[in-house]
């Protein structure tokens, strides 16, 4: 089955990488996509598995304040991070957590391959490597990265995950060109 033209291979990123429309005001550096690791994906015949982005979804694209965009990066990341931590916040989350991790299932049951999921350095929600606790910059996962991360151990799902920042675009492609290359 699904032995047609289809590579079989797929990869998971962070909303963002795909629309850099959805972030919180004052922190886009690119005016669309991530598109040096995009092409990376493109090139290579790998299928993109958008995640949804935790904070629009949870908290609108303002992020409930229209004045997020004046605070220093790391003081609206933590003020973002204490919101996505509410009850129906991460409820959201953890429901959004299992629908992904029931594709990822279903891709396995058919031998796609699953390279790995990409997220974003320093983000309250899509950390993977960092994120942002109490004004800093930390070593640890975003609260949507660890409520997938749970999800999928879970589910017996072992998969690579990459974090990558906009602002360091040759580290963040050669990361992902190590992921790629397995």
């Amino acid at each position: 089955m699904f032995n047609d033209a289809r590579s079989k291979k797929v990869v998971i990123a962070a909303h963002c990488l795909l629309n850099q429309n959805s972030i919180s005001d004052g922190t886009a550096e690119m005016p669309s996509q991530f598109d040096a690791i995009i092409n990376l994906f493109t090139s290579n015949k790998i299928g993109i598995i958008q995640l949804p982005c935790p904070e629009f979804l949870c908290l609108g694209l303002a992020r409930r304040d229209e004045g997020g965009a004046k605070r220093e990066l790391l003081e609206e990341n933590t003020r973002i991070r204490t919101l996505m931590c509410e009850e129906g916040n991460v409820e959201t989350l953890r429901n959004r957590a299992q629908e992904i991790a029931k594709q990822l299932e279903d891709y396995r049951k058919y031998h796609f391959k699953i390279l790995g999921l990409i997220g974003i350095n320093r983000s309250p929600s899509c950390g993977v490597d960092t994120t942002t606790i109490d004004g800093r910059e930390t070593e640890g996962r975003g609260i949507f990265v660890k409520i997938l991360e749970d999800e999928f151990l879970l589910k017996n799902i072992r998969l690579k995950m990459v974090g990558v920042k906009t602002s360091r675009e040759e580290e963040s492609v050669e990361k992902i060109r190590n992921l790629l290359a397995g």
